[in-house]
């Protein structure tokens, strides 16, 4: 068993850079690279083009990211591992397949599935309720469901010797969790040692966040080179420490407030952070600068997993109607208020929920708190729910005939409609779920 394993985070979300990815795989001396590529929405999308063409639904990335990276990999001996598999890991893997095929490169690729659970979900949906509303999920018009899948079948594949697994729906921090365990020889239900593994992978799991760039606020957080901002690794060793670090010559920084914000995100109860693999407790991590650009991770503990998979479902929510149009100069604000109170009038018959932002004033908040003149420049936008995509077409329609109908000097309209995959979630009973992993080589 080896005492030491170095992963990177090349990615944070589905949309993130490639290049930081590309730094990592080639000079990051990694033994593993994560891109962790997957949100709540995103997976319902992948399943609403999975049902338009059943050889989609994975990531629309995954053949630039790996085209990019493979090389880079083989030449490194680095194992990837990532949830770019979407809704359908099985056509991801055959994608990669015929990558590598292209490029005359002989690889095992492991396609991990099981966490698409709306079969089960249809089974018994009059009888499952949310967890935000305690609402019925017969009351949803549901097109996804998921669970959350945790480290063990990743562990799996890793040990049929897989150089790249691909995965759909897993839970964050099990992604990097996952080669801990496989290369340690971690039992499973010690759960302090879960405990510390998945601190590392929260920490890790949102890429260029932990290196500053979602932390930098221009003024009192000041981050040098974001234009070239670097992801990070961890070494993690065999007692589930770890180092945080970034490749040098990188922009971005790694320090104890970039490292202690990215511990807190998105949880809501630090004594108890839950996964498939572990209920772990963040309330005794420990960090520590022990060098430019490195924090030592350390403490952490966790209590046994708990019975149930989370669930995420995707849902059709309504169709989103959308208008903007810019008023600049004088009484720039007066103008677009007045453009308002026309679009409200005219669109009052036909719609229950309208929204009206002026963009420069109150969009954000709902209200203003400039001590300064009135703005010189306001972008009007409407926004309305609609069951059709024709009823919310009908909200950019209006805004785009005040051009000539409505006050002076209106430009730059556009108009958009789009249908809204609404996101809710349930706890399913983790026996009825049976991951599987199958072997595809080039």
């Amino acid at each position: 068993m080896k005492q030491k394993i170095r992963i990177g985070c090349g990615a944070g979300f589905s949309g993130d850079r490639i290049e930081p990815a590309v730094v990592l795989a080639e000079k990051g001396k990694l033994d593993y690279l994560v891109l962790e590529c997957l949100a709540e929405r995103t997976i319902g999308l992948a399943q609403k083009r999975k049902m338009m063409d059943a050889t989609k639904g994975y990531d629309p990335l995954l053949e630039k990211r790996i085209t990019t990276l493979l090389p880079h990999l083989v030449k490194n001996n680095t194992r990837l591992i990532t949830n770019m598999g979407a809704a359908n890991p099985i056509e991801a893997a055959k994608k990669i397949i015929a990558i590598a095929t292209g490029h005359q490169i002989q690889i095992k690729v492991a396609a991990i599935t099981g966490d698409d659970v709306l079969s089960v979900i249809e089974a018994s949906q009059s009888s499952i309720t949310d967890l935000e509303n305690n609402k019925p999920l017969s009351e949803y018009n549901i097109i996804s469901a998921n669970a959350y899948l945790g480290a063990a079948p990743i562990v799996d594949a890793l040990a049929a010797g897989a150089q790249i697994i691909i995965t759909g729906r897993v839970a964050d921090p099990s992604l990097f969790l996952a080669p801990m365990i496989h290369e340690f020889g971690w039992a499973t239900d010690n759960y302090n040692l879960m405990g510390k593994g998945t601190v590392t992978g929260h920490l890790l799991e949102c890429a260029g966040q932990i290196t500053g760039g979602y932390f930098a606020d221009g003024v009192k957080k000041i981050v040098d080179n974001l234009d070239t901002l670097g992801h990070p690794f961890a070494d993690v060793f065999a007692d589930g420490t770890a180092v945080i670090g970034k490749v040098e010559g990188t922009g971005g920084v790694i320090n104890l407030q970039t490292a202690k914000e990215q511990l807190l995100y998105e949880v809501m109860n630090p004594h108890e952070y839950i996964t498939p693999d572990v209920i772990a407790d963040f309330t005794t991590v420990y960090l520590e600068e022990i060098g430019k650009d490195m924090v030592h991770v350390s403490g952490g503990s966790g209590a046994a997993k708990p019975a149930s998979y989370k669930a995420s479902i995707g849902y059709k929510a309504f169709y989103l109607g959308e208008g903007e149009i810019s008023y600049a100069g004088a009484a720039a604000y007066e103008r677009a208020q007045l453009a308002a109170e026309i679009i409200e009038k005219r669109l009052q018959p036909f719609f229950s929920d309208i929204r009206i932002d002026f963009i420069g004033v109150q969009s954000m908040h709902k209200t203003t708190f400039s001590n300064t003149s009135e703005p010189y420049e306001v972008r009007l936008r409407v926004a309305a729910k609609a069951q059709t995509a024709e009823a919310a077409a009908l909200v950019g329609e209006e805004v785009e005939a005040l051009y000539t109908n409505g006050p002076a000097g209106g430009g730059g309209a556009r108009k958009y409609v789009n249908e809204v995959i609404g996101i809710a979630s349930t706890l399913i009973d983790r026996n009825l779920i049976v991951p599987q992993v199958k072997i595809f080589e080039s």
